[in-house]
Order: structure tokens, then sequence, then C-alpha cells
């Protein structure tokens, strides 16, 4: 592999020499793209200095240039991360992340999960989508308006979702520790801060754990639920972040036992012999 410097200078060519030029710069051109003044000047940086980024001299570049060039040179958002992590060996830095919409292809996906039930959810921990298992076993998130169909909202404030979780207060306090990670990623959102004052204000149990300022990442691990009909349920969690969707994270969960898998399934079959 070349190194870093290199491999930047590689880059910025062969972005300069995708773009067009204006209607001003047409003319003849030896070479396809736009000219290193060009993209110097629409940078606001010197020629030179752009000429040795290309060549690999001039030192790492601060993030303001970097967000120029990115500019400059019509990045997508892919692209602009590939320059900050060639530039500096880091992402670009955070900023408000505005959530993805949930594509039909993505809810295929959910809904390709028979016995698993299948949730996706922002960095706020509203639930945004889900399949028919994850109705039949967690939550029947059609019948709740939006506002109730936040995580955190229904584990500090809905008594029957805390009957429904024997082990109530580790599922809790997991669930902040990715909440106030999951939060900082997105760079952080008006929404967060406004369900954060929300809880504080209403659950004793929030603001005790809150304080214990615990972060970790989803991950996987083992859920286990006491549903009103199927009784008890094992499931194992996996989550995933849904890429090309910013902002969205999947989680399938994934029923432990023959047994469990087998109950998940009556009660499906109990919600479509119900449905009109």
């Amino acid at each position: 592999m070349p190194d870093p410097a290199a491999s930047l200078g590689s880059f910025l060519r062969d972005r300069r020499a995708r773009l067009q030029p204006g209607p001003e710069g047409l003319g003849r051109r030896r070479t396809p793209g736009l000219r290193r003044e060009e993209v110097a000047s629409r940078a606001g940086v010197s020629v030179t200095w752009y000429t040795w980024l290309e060549q690999g001299r001039g030192g790492p570049p601060s993030d303001e240039v970097l967000e120029r060039l990115a500019r400059a040179l019509e990045l997508d958002p892919d692209g602009r991360e590939l320059l900050f992590l060639l530039a500096q060996q880091r992402p670009p830095p955070l900023g408000p992340v505005r959530v993805a919409a949930v594509a039909p292809s993505l809810q295929r996906v959910l809904d390709a999960f028979a016995t698993s039930p299948v949730l996706v959810k922002t960095p706020s921990w509203d639930i945004v989508a889900w399949n028919a298992a994850a109705l039949a076993v967690l939550t029947d998130y059609t019948m709740l308006p939006a506002q109730g169909r936040n995580l955190l909202r229904r584990l500090f404030g809905d008594p029957a979702t805390r009957a429904r979780l024997p082990d109530w207060e580790s599922n809790a306090r997991f669930a902040i520790a990715v909440f106030r990670i999951d939060v900082v990623r997105a760079g952080g959102s008006a929404e967060a801060e406004a369900l954060v004052a929300e809880l504080f204000a209403t659950s004793a149990d929030f603001r005790r754990l809150w304080a214990e300022a615990e972060v970790r990442s989803h991950g996987g691990g083992r859920k286990r639920l006491l549903h009103p009909v199927a009784g008890p349920l094992a499931l194992e969690y996996s989550a995933f972040a849904v890429d090309g969707a910013e902002g969205l994270t999947m989680i399938v969960f994934t029923p432990v036992t023959p047994a469990d898998t087998q109950a998940i399934e009556r009660l499906l079959a109990q919600r479509q012999g119900a449905a009109p």
C-alpha cells in the first residue's frame, strides 16, 4: 500500500479529473477534468500549496481546508469521509445527522425474517420500522402514536413494558448506555436533548441510571421476555448499522430454542387468524 500522503494525492488527482469545467473553461485541454489552479481557486487555497498536496507534500490540511476541498471537488458524503481519512487518518468531525427514511428494500429485508422479531431504530431510540414477528412478540407498534414508539420512553414510562422484562434493570441500563453513545455518534440533536429532559423530569430510575454515565455499543446478547400469551421467551439479539441509511440501526431478535421458535409461530398464527 502507498503511504497516506501519496494516497491523498492520487485521490485528489482522480476526483479533479472527473469534474467538468464550466463554460468559461471550455476549450483545448490536454487532460480531462479541472486544472489544479481551478480547484485551488474553488477551494480558496494557493495553487502552489494545492500542487504540494497532490504531490504528497505540505503536511496534513486543516479541517476547514478539507471541507473547502470537499466542496470544490463536489464530493458526496462517502468521498468527503475518505478525504479526511486519507489526509488525517480519522473521519470528518461530527455534525448533526439527518436520519434517513426507511426504504422499501429495507422493509423487505425485515419481512424476510419469519420468526425473528426485527426493529429499526434511530439514534434517539425511536422505532421506525418492524416486521410481523416484532408486532406479535415485542409490541404492536401500529397501535401506538409516533411518540409512544420511543423505546426509552416505554422502558421508563410504561408499566406494562417493565412487567414484561424480568431483567428490566440491566435492560434499562444497557439502553441508556447505548443511547448515550448513539446520540454522540450522530452529532447530537435537539430531539435527544428534549427526550433526556423529559425522562429526567418524569422518572427517578432514569435519573439514577443516567448518573452512572455508562457507555457501550449495541453489539449482541440475550434478552428474556414474559409474553402475556406465550409466557417466557428467550431471544438473542444482534445490531447492524444500515448501510446507506445514516442514523438507522437494525436489531434482529433470534429465538434461542426450538420451543421459542414454536411459540412465536403460534403467536403469528393467532394474529393472522384475528386479522379481518
